[in-house]
């Protein structure tokens, strides 16, 4: 429920009123003594406030987006050139069956 502003035209008195958005708007001025015409002030809004880790600008990314992405990384991780990976049949140039690099001593 928004919060509204009100100025009376007579005494200038102004005040903020919590209602529904729904609700009638205020006629006169709740000052005693005062039956003056308010009226409502126009205001800015609320603010949107992201609070809290994880909004990111991909957060909220089109699907026909996502997918063009998927598809893209999947097709250049697949492919991959003739020096790239020893074949089956191949031998590792370090002589032992797991390719070198892992520490264990073949």
């Amino acid at each position: 429920m928004p919060n509204y502003d009100y100025r009376c035209e007579t005494c200038g008195h102004q005040f903020e009123v919590f209602q529904k958005m729904n609700d009638p708007k205020l006629e006169r001025c709740p000052l005693e003594g005062c039956e003056g015409h308010v009226r409502r002030l126009l205001g800015t809004g609320a603010g949107l406030i992201f609070k809290g880790s994880g909004f990111y600008q991909t957060d909220y990314r089109s699907d026909s987006y996502k997918s063009g992405e998927k598809s893209e990384s999947k097709a250049g991780g697949t492919t991959s050139s003739a020096g790239d990976k020893p074949s089956a049949g191949d031998k590792p140039s370090s002589g032992h069956s797991c390719g070198g690099g892992c520490g264990c001593s073949a």
